[in-house]
């Protein structure tokens, strides 16, 4: 690629990162302090003097405290700027940050900006604290995710169970494994293998909420302290959400880096990136072992930076629930035995619900400042919806800027026909793909099957915790369960529940 504009080259001078952590929950700052604190955190790594020329400031929305509005004035008031452009993302969607950097770098060759401060931060640990001196009426454990807004709907997939990621994901992880031809101990060791490199990473990083090495097979193994929660997830396999976290960047252009004596070895270039995304609902995909909108975002990254995965010296793959990662690093091409975390992961380095990747920026910043690597940053949101990839690199890419990310239109034309939901349906079927739910004591709660008729048609079914047998076929790893036939009939109340064959 040719030298382009130092004007139009957008470059990362600043990271910063907070863990929040009092000895009393409840003394913990809320999701505004954290971001101030770490913009700060990121203006002093830059040299200081950055945010008092702050133009634009964006902010990953947040969960925990839903009556704050950060870009309402309280953030620049703390910080004590008042950029013109400010911006929060729509909802606390895992591609947000680097949704936000991408946007950064336009706004920085467009010339709409001069330094584009970028954050987010959650506080859903002291929020939970705070939660738990107020009981629900249902006597529940207050459980913020589930218990957040947008959840709070009642329709087809919510009367069957699917009402949070960590009721979602496993369709893919059991569908995956199976179109991966990996018997259930296969999967499971891959996930293990996954997780436990990702622990490595969090425990040599001192910004990471659990700093503990775990091996493979106590990532998967269940545990007093490793909890199932949905088949064949334990509680070391999913994100950790119960922390107080914040993270920080700040873009500037090249010219103004240089102008201001930033050294060359502190800056990081951004470069090209590929955005794409499935429809919201999770039952209208066309497929649950595989991602079109995952792999256009990876592939047309590497295609668009003129790189293969042999350039890329370290990578970020979005690690909310293991078959993230396993797709994306078959798309990509990523070996099993290097790390596919530079800050450890949402289960050890933490997971701040939409915020996670601008700890993943701020690491691969710093992993890259001095050097000629590059490393690329695969963000997913969503349940499998939104997928954004770029890449950064310490030495300048040619990237030019600004820059169309979206690939929509070509990860339509390669996905497949999505099957028809059949809400009604009742007689033969196959599994599809499927999990079982648990309670916290490790007790079966129920099982839920996605199904596909005789007519090619989409149907879910439930599966009661007294179905031992089925319970057993789901869940013991002797048969795979995918593909197999058999009967859902509808209950008193109108649900569909599977049945075996006779």
């Amino acid at each position: 690629m040719s030298e382009t504009d130092p004007r139009k080259t957008p470059v990362i001078i600043g990271v910063g990162q907070i863990n929040d952590r009092p000895e009393n929950p409840g003394d913990g700052l809320d999701p505004i302090g954290l971001m101030e604190a770490a913009l700060r955190r990121a203006d002093e790594d830059a040299g200081g003097g950055w945010l008092a020329t702050c133009d634009s400031l964006a902010v990953v929305a947040q969960l925990a405290w839903p009556q704050l509005n950060p870009v309402d004035g309280a953030l620049a008031e703390m910080l004590g700027i008042d950029p013109p452009h400010r911006m929060q993302t729509a909802m606390p969607s895992g591609d947000s940050p680097i949704l936000l950097l991408h946007e950064a770098a336009n706004r920085i060759a467009r010339d709409e900006a001069t330094v584009c401060a970028v954050t987010g931060g959650e506080a859903l640990r002291t929020a939970a604290r705070l939660a738990a001196l107020k009981p629900r009426e249902d006597g529940e454990k207050p459980n913020a995710l589930r218990d957040a807004s947008h959840r709070k709907r009642t329709g087809y997939a919510q009367s069957y169970g699917l009402v949070v990621p960590t009721d979602v994901y496993p369709l893919y992880e059991n569908a995956g494994r199976a179109a991966y031809g990996q018997t259930l101990a296969e999967g499971q060791a891959e996930s293990g293998e996954i997780w436990s490199r990702m622990s490595e990473v969090a425990a040599g990083n001192d910004s990471a909420w659990i700093r503990e090495e775990v091996t493979a097979e106590e990532v998967v193994t269940p545990s007093p302290d490793n909890r199932p929660i949905a088949f064949p997830y334990t509680k070391l396999q999913v994100a950790n959400s119960a922390v107080n976290q914040g993270a920080g960047f700040l873009v500037t252009s090249l010219a103004e880096a240089r102008e201001r004596g930033v050294r060359e070895d502190r800056l990081v270039f951004v470069g090209h990136g590929a955005a794409a995304h499935k429809d919201a609902n999770f039952l209208a995909r066309d497929r649950y072992d595989f991602s079109h909108s995952l792999a256009t975002s990876i592939e047309e990254t590497l295609a668009l930076n003129e790189v293969t995965v042999g350039d890329v010296a370290h990578v970020e793959l979005y690690s909310c629930f293991p078959c993230v990662p396993k797709m994306a690093r078959r798309v990509l091409g990523w070996p099993l035995d290097r790390p596919a975390t530079v800050f450890g992961g949402l289960t050890f380095g933490g997971g701040p619900i939409g915020n996670y990747m601008s700890h993943a920026v701020a690491e691969m910043v710093l992993r890259l400042r001095g050097t000629e690597d590059k490393g690329l940053l695969f963000a997913n949101g969503g349940y499998a919806t939104h997928n954004h990839t770029i890449l950064l690199s310490g030495a300048p890419t040619g990237a030019r800027f600004p820059q169309d990310f979206s690939f929509q239109r070509e990860a339509d034309e390669r996905r497949g026909d999505i099957p028809e939901l059949d809400e009604d349906y009742a007689g033969e079927a196959i599994i599809e793909t499927y999990t079982v739910h648990y309670a916290r004591d490790g007790a079966v709660r129920s099982g839920v099957i996605v199904a596909r008729t005789p007519q090619g048609s989409r149907t879910l079914a439930r599966v009661p915790a007294s179905d031992e047998a089925t319970i057993s076929l789901l869940t013991g790893g002797r048969d795979e369960p995918v593909g197999t036939p058999g009967l859902i009939v509808r209950d008193e109340a109108g649900m569909g529940v599977w049945q075996m064959p006779a």
